[in-house]
């Protein structure tokens, strides 16, 4: 499978991987500083646009867990083009919205299309490389997936200012189209019909069930998705909390946003150059204590009264570790389950943005005008994270 590589070129190949997991992250972060103006358009409440996140990742949630399957068993790259052409449609179904209950419809089905690029490109990986090889690739990608949040919410103001919000889901359109035909050219199958699972299209979603009973697999279901629930909780209350609470304007903080995401991107290069050498599992470990430290340090410095040389390192740490535990433990959990390693990467994928929404409902529902709600649920978000590690590590590593 090796020359599949090689004949599309191997780094073009992890950019192009990098970009589809991009999907998600995308398709929220470039919107961001506009939510206050789609409220104002739109006529909505703060309550009724962050709910559009919410929905959003309960949709790519859904996806994946569809998509997983389905692809195990009759290959990934129809799968793929027929999710990223359904987000499309969406997308320009958002940019034309004319009431936020519109908006919301629309952004469900958007998602439901890019859960596809986002789950199967990382099947893809498992496909081509070895269990180890895999992990280090997932880290490639994660710092290709990085540049999204990093440049998106900065694009995002630029696009609010010259074009309104409606702007930056026109852009999302752009880039949906561009990856269907990307895809259509440079991607092919990597999972041939010998390889694909032959169970019933039933059974084969019932692997589901099975990883949810392995304590190894929900331990990393857990370390991976209450980190990303962290990140998630950031991402709903940050707008609010930096743009209305501590007055930095839109370009400020997509500034501040890109920043973070810089640590993103850090913590994937060093997993690519110590992943092999020390393990995944101790790589996740060291991820998933920074993250409990980072969420303790925020919780301090909103507790004694905003204090910004604490709540920004905390939410730094706590966002770059997201990308550290990502890797490694879809990493883990799709060599665990090799035969599966579709249904593994898409549970793993709706794990994290299934967690990621309850957090985002959460921040919405105790929201009190302070930065409490923000920093008690990113908390509570990695102390789990890290006790899903330590389930992992009790019951998972006699295996590996």
């Amino acid at each position: 499978m090796r020359n599949v590589i090689h004949s599309a070129r191997e780094g073009r190949f992890i950019l192009l991987l990098g970009a589809l997991v991009a999907f998600g992250p995308l398709a929220i972060d470039l919107y961001l500083p506009a939510l206050p103006a789609i409220g104002a358009g739109l006529g909505a409440s703060a309550e009724a646009v962050q709910l559009s996140i919410t929905v959003f990742l309960a949709g790519f949630s859904l996806g994946m867990l569809f998509y997983g399957p389905v692809s195990d068993r009759y290959g990934r790259r129809t799968v793929m083009l027929t999710g990223i052409a359904l987000f499309v449609v969406a997308s320009l179904a958002c940019m034309l919205a004319a009431s936020v209950e519109q908006l919301i419809g629309a952004r469900f089905v958007q998602a439901l299309g890019g859960g596809a690029a986002s789950v199967l490109a990382r099947a893809v990986v498992r496909d081509v490389y070895s269990p180890t090889d895999a992990i280090r690739k997932l880290s490639l990608m994660a710092m290709v997936t990085a540049i999204a949040p990093l440049l998106a919410p900065v694009l995002g103001s630029y696009l609010l200012a010259g074009f309104g919000w409606r702007g930056t889901f026109a852009a999302v359109v752009g880039w949906g189209l561009l990856c269907l035909v990307v895809v259509w050219f440079q991607l092919p199958e990597t999972l041939p019909a010998e390889r694909r699972e032959q169970v019933p299209l039933g059974r084969a979603f019932a692997i589901y069930g099975s990883l949810l009973l392995d304590p190894a697999a929900l331990g990393l279901l857990l370390a991976g998705g209450m980190s990303f629930a962290a990140m998630f909780a950031y991402i709903t209350a940050s707008p609010f909390y930096f743009i209305e609470l501590q007055h930095f304007t839109p370009t400020a903080y997509s500034l501040l946003f890109a920043a973070n995401a810089i640590g993103i991107f850090a913590a994937n290069y060093v997993n690519s150059r110590l992943a092999k050498s020390h393990g995944p599992a101790i790589m996740a470990g060291i991820g998933s204590a920074c993250g409990l430290g980072g969420a303790s340090l925020l919780s301090v410095g909103t507790v004694v009264g905003d204090v910004q040389w604490l709540v920004m390192p905390g939410l730094f740490v706590v966002v770059a570790m997201t990308g550290l535990l990502g890797a490694n433990c879809v990493g883990l959990l799709m060599a665990r389950y090799p035969q599966n390693a579709g249904a593994a990467a898409a549970l793993f994928g709706a794990s994290q943005f299934g967690l990621g929404m309850l957090a985002s409902a959460t921040i919405s529902y105790f929201h009190d005008g302070s930065g409490r709600p923000m920093a008690w649920a990113i908390l509570a978000s990695c102390s789990a994270s890290f006790v899903g590690y330590l389930l992992f590590r009790r019951t998972g590593l006699a295996g590996h």
